[in-house]
């Protein structure tokens, strides 16, 4: 299948929102609040980086990047998330371009890290890794893990940005749910 992956514009997001529910609703882990997460980060202007795989003239696959803050301080690390791709296509290849493209602009930018939650079996093949000397807390430590671009890896208690602290129908943006999971 030919996929271009290019930035996001205004008109794909409502594509985003559809594929990101599809594609979470078959997740055992999710919190159903993904689609959510990224209306937070968009209407937040926290989306570091958000990139779409269109196949043809329709939207296939969404990846989003946006700061965190370690120990409180950014320190140019973002994290990774929430990725999806529309349910037929899985296992076609789309969400690991969408992320090696994402990895690839965010280093090409400056930046010096990425975070994510995740499955280390999936998440290994991008050359990301444990590392307690990042803590996450609330969830399992083997699935946080951190992709560094210089060499240099930072210390401490990680946070993502608050606009994933939403509930599942909120589309507006507000703090009010809990969504710790990308």
């Amino acid at each position: 299948m030919n996929v271009e992956i290019r930035p996001e514009s205004i008109a794909d997001a409502q594509a985003i929102r559809q594929i990101t529910e599809a594609a979470f609703k078959l997740n055992r882990y999710s919190t159903g609040a993904e689609g959510a997460i990224i209306d937070a980060l968009r209407k937040a202007g926290a989306l570091t980086l958000s990139l779409v795989a269109v196949a043809g003239n329709e939207t296939v696959g969404h990846v989003a990047f946006s700061p965190v803050t370690i120990e409180g301080e950014h320190m140019e690390w973002f994290g990774l998330g929430p990725v999806s791709v529309k349910p037929a296509l899985h296992r076609q290849g789309i969400g690991s371009a969408l992320i090696r493209e994402g990895l690839a602009r965010l280093k090409q930018a400056g930046a010096n890290g990425c975070l994510l939650l995740g499955d280390p079996a999936y998440y290994r093949r991008f050359g990301f890794e444990n590392d307690t000397a990042l803590r996450y807390e609330g969830l399992p430590a083997e699935y946080f893990m951190r992709l560094s671009f210089n060499g240099h890896v930072p210390t401490g208690r990680v946070a993502f940005h608050e606009g994933f602290n939403v509930s599942q129908g909120d589309a507006a943006g507000s703090a009010d749910g809990v969504a710790d999971q990308i």
